[in-house]
């Protein structure tokens, strides 16, 4: 009997699925949509929301990761026939021309085909979960492969791993505005593809979910991870498959960790954390630079691209990312290197070594804050790791010259990768995995936890916030791990000024006042002069005596009555702003006035707290 039972309610729970999709799908045109995106629909009518999630996690993760090596593939194809197949003498001549080619076709591109939206790196993704409900534009699911397929592959010295996020990013947020997901999903689904992006460019999945973690969804609350998980394995599979080893950020030469090495660790930690707040002052510096000289963009892109033209000439592994600089540095070969430059010219001796790479390490910052800022695009994740190896590399190399004893060459330079890549992107478990992950070196966690948290703590001493997202970050535009603040961070003040608002002219009579108290359903008017500049207010109660008793003064004015502004609100404050002017004030209403000092109406307390709840539910859980 129970048996049948179950069946039938199966049956039900399946009509009932069916008249749910049929009722959801046809709100809108049938015609619009293609036959996948039809399955796709039902599919959402008979699954649960997990299930649903995890398949389109399998779906976002496996585009993400499709569009990761697309983008890896290009750029790779490009510096072999640059570096691989030319002799030296005509290198020097596509490094002076290619870095610089670069970066004003990017600008140019921008400002043609892109309208000018040159929005770039992982604080585009932070602003959009935080304003704008995590829906990224259509445009970026190929804008940043193309922009930094140009700069990137034409030399500049930047990573593809932020656009690769960016562009896993916006098409995970487009999946889920197309079959309409609600802000959690489409927040989930959005991480999911950045996830799954930094898993393909690493094959790195566990490192792409700490990425996810750690850096976007900071102040997010959520118990859906499992999407996530998916995504990174899709994105990593089909990096593993499609990709020649090559091409893949591999590391085969290690050694084993050895505790009487634990010196050596701990000296780098330190030397990572001073490099990291150094990369990070040389990025706001040049940043400064290009923002204020008087230039346009295209002529900003030709100096740019100038400098890192005589930059890449000079020192030729500032071109592109690096990575095979690192991998020739942690295989032994710096001779390679040596000889792809002028110092091929120099007596092969130690101390040139040393120079060189150090010198190389000093100028990484200035190569990418100046690909990065001029015009071009790209990130800091492969910067970053390249600097930190070249710092491995450089410090190993000292001790090695001094005369200690066993010093760990090639794990020094891995974790020094993850050392300078925590204290830049102020993500020390994304470093940790990242490195472990890509040299299957998962016996090296421990100098890589030393390396990495000793420069993190020291970055976060310098500056609790990355420089990156602090003025983002004061503005209130982004997510910290302040939930309180995150959530009031997502109302706008002028969305909660109330509409109905009533006001009266400073000159009007007693006998107005009551008409305009008559016919409004408002205990409180604003008080305004004939440009619209609020001077007081004037609550009901306070003239309730003079408005209804027995007076017979109606028709003198109003001055007596106007009570004079204590705090007003600007349209453009935040909602942090706003609680804040509540608090000092004691007030209840707040006149919110424009730029110009003219009123548009009044806040209320109620208002904001209500609509605090309704997120509060909405984001919980």
């Amino acid at each position: 009997m129970s048996k049948n039972l179950d069946v039938r309610n199966s049956s039900i729970k399946k009509y009932h699925s069916f008249l749910r999709f049929r009722r959801n799908f046809t709100r809108y045109s049938i015609g619009k949509f293609k036959s996948y995106q039809i399955v796709i629909f039902w599919l959402k009518s008979i699954l649960t929301r997990s299930q649903f999630l995890i398949f389109s996690g399998i779906l976002v993760g496996g585009t993400a990761g499709i569009a990761g090596v697309v983008l890896k593939s290009l750029v790779h194809y490009i510096h072999y026939v640059i570096t691989d197949k030319v002799h030296f003498q005509d290198q020097v001549f596509f490094y002076l021309v290619f870095p610089f080619l670069g970066i004003v076709l990017t600008t140019i591109v921008v400002k043609y085909l892109f309208s000018g939206q040159d929005k770039k790196g992982i604080p585009v993704i932070l602003y959009e979960i935080a304003q704008n409900a995590s829906k990224v534009s259509p445009v970026k699911m190929y804008s940043q492969i193309a922009q930094s397929a140009i700069t990137v592959g034409l030399g500049g010295s930047a990573g593809l791993e932020s656009p690769i996020a960016v562009t896993g990013a916006a098409i995970g947020s487009n999946f889920a505005q197309t079959y309409k997901l609600g802000y959690k999903e489409r927040t989930l689904l959005l991480a999911a593809g950045a996830t799954a992006g930094i898993a393909a460019a690493f094959n790195a999945p566990i490192a792409g979910v700490m990425f996810a973690i750690e850096i976007l969804l900071t102040g997010v609350v959520f118990s859906d991870f499992i999407p996530l998980v998916v995504a990174a394995v899709c994105g990593s599979l089909i990096s593993r498959i499609l990709l020649k080893e090559e091409v893949l950020f591999l590391f085969r030469s290690r050694g084993a960790f050895d505790y009487h090495n634990l010196p050596y660790y701990l000296l780098l930690g330190l030397i990572c954390g001073l490099y990291a707040r150094y990369f990070l002052l040389i990025t706001q510096y040049v940043e400064v630079f290009f923002h204020s000289i008087k230039m346009s963009r295209v002529n900003k892109a030709m100096l740019g691209g100038a400098i890192l033209s005589i930059l890449c000439v000079l020192y030729p592994p500032l071109f592109g990312e690096g990575y095979d600089t690192i991998k020739s540095f942690t295989n032994g070969d710096i001779q390679k290197v040596i000889n792809n430059s002028f110092f091929r010219y120099i007596s092969d001796r130690e101390w040139v070594v040393i120079l060189f790479v150090g010198v190389i390490c000093l100028l990484k910052a200035f190569a990418t804050s100046i690909t990065i800022q001029s015009g071009g695009n790209g990130g800091n994740f492969a910067p970053s790791l390249f600097a930190g190896g070249s710092l491995g590399y450089v410090f190993a190399m000292v001790c090695m010259t001094v005369g200690l004893p066993d010093v760990p060459m090639t794990n020094l330079i891995l974790a020094g990768m993850a050392g300078v890549m925590s204290g830049v992107l102020y993500a020390p478990l994304t470093a940790i995995f990242l490195i472990a992950e890509s040299s299957s070196g998962y016996d090296l966690f421990i100098p890589l936890m030393i390396v990495t948290v000793i420069s993190f703590l020291m970055a976060k001493w310098f500056s609790p916030i990355s420089p990156e997202m602090e003025t983002l970050v004061k503005q209130g535009k982004v997510f910290t791990r302040e939930h309180d603040k995150n959530l009031l961070s997502l109302l706008h003040t002028s969305d909660l000024v109330d509409q109905q608002s009533e006001f009266i002219i400073d000159s009007a009579s007693i006998r107005d006042l009551k008409e305009t108290f008559k016919s409004g359903q408002r205990n409180l008017i604003a008080v305004l002069n004939n440009n619209s500049i609020i001077s007081g207010t004037i609550a009901l109660d306070d003239v309730k005596p003079v408005l209804f008793g027995n007076n017979e003064e109606l028709s003198s004015d109003i001055g007596a009555f106007i009570k004079p502004l204590t705090c007003t609100a600007l349209e453009s404050d935040s909602v942090v702003d706003l609680a804040r002017k509540f608090d000092e004030s004691g007030l209840w209403h707040l006149p919110v006035i424009d730029n110009a000092g003219k009123f548009i109406g009044f806040v209320s307390k109620s208002k904001v707290l209500d609509q605090y709840r309704k997120l509060l539910q909405e984001h919980s859980g």
